[in-house]
């Protein structure tokens, strides 16, 4: 969610609200949400079905039988809990509609960094890595780099 930070002033602008929803406790989730510096309204689905209803959440028997369950029926789930990205529309007298969803590599689009590597010398290099986005840590995980940028959230000497 580093990527979307800078975009929610401009989805407000369009009447376009992005809500993040986790299994985790709201505790959790409130406490990691400071620590990255997230302004993201964060909801937890802990308790309800909501999760498995949208195709993301899945047993660890679902997951070890190896079923095409993700992402419409197409592939195996990657673990317990997989990406998914939702849409819903609420009409005039308040009703709510789900509109359009998105799992796997649907959600690149929300990846900006992939933008930019796609246009890069050596593009997204990641073939030498156990898993595609093996590379990619939490903004305050990197290490700071050869070019001086670091992380936002590293301490300088």
């Amino acid at each position: 969610m580093d990527h979307m930070a800078g975009a929610i002033q401009h989805l407000s602008a369009r009447d376009v609200a992005l809500v993040l929803v986790s299994r985790a406790p709201l505790e959790k989730l409130e406490a990691f949400q400071q620590r990255m510096g997230w302004r993201f309204f964060w909801v937890s689905s802990g308790g309800s079905d909501f999760n498995r209803d949208f195709g993301v959440s899945f047993t660890k028997e679902e997951v070890a039988g190896g079923a095409l369950a993700y992402n419409f029926s197409t592939t195996v789930p990657h673990g317990e809990e997989n990406p998914g990205l939702s849409f819903f529309c609420k009409d005039p007298a308040g009703a709510l509609f789900h509109t359009y969803s998105t799992y796997g590599r649907g959600l690149e689009m929300m990846l900006a960094t992939y933008a930019v590597l796609d246009r890069a010398p050596q593009g997204r290099d990641e073939a030498g890595l156990p898993a595609p986005m093996a590379w990619v840590r939490h903004h305050d995980k990197y290490a700071p780099t050869l070019q001086g940028a670091g992380s936002c959230c590293h301490k300088t000497a």
